[in-house]
């Protein structure tokens, strides 16, 4: 390997160990419903993100809430000497992204059917600490 692609593979590595990552696959909810609440989420602080979600009417927060607590989990994993308070970590990004769809028909009037779509999303969140955790 040569110097400069060692150098910017351990820059690379370097920035990645600033971030953590939770992905939900197959939730059976609409993706335009889950982004109204990750909208409401996005950039926030993790603890100002937690309180927003706890106290959301939306059914789609409770699955967010746990996604970010996983996250939350999977930076402490990697950063095992540095607290979360003084990281002061946020959601650096918040992506929603269709799914699989299940079809299903409904019976209508004179012996048509109609097609239902279920459809189902996959969120990934990543979660970045603003302070250098250095030492």
């Amino acid at each position: 390997m040569g110097s400069r692609k060692k150098q910017m593979a351990d820059a690379i590595k370097e920035a990645k160990k600033e971030i953590a990552f939770a992905k939900l696959n197959n939730c059976p909810t609409s993706p335009r419903k889950m982004r109204l609440v990750a909208d409401l989420v996005r950039g926030e602080r993790v603890e100002k993100a937690l309180n927003i979600l706890k106290f959301s009417q939306k059914e789609a927060s409770n699955r967010l809430e746990t996604l970010l607590l996983s996250a939350i989990a999977n930076w402490q994993a990697k950063n095992e000497d540095a607290s979360i308070e003084e990281a002061e970590l946020f959601i650096k990004e918040i992506r929603v992204d269709g799914g699989s769809m299940l079809k299903r028909l409904r019976p209508a009037p004179q012996g048509r059917a109609h097609r239902i779509r279920k459809r189902s999303n996959h969120v990934t969140i990543v979660v970045g600490a603003k302070n250098n955790t250095q030492s």
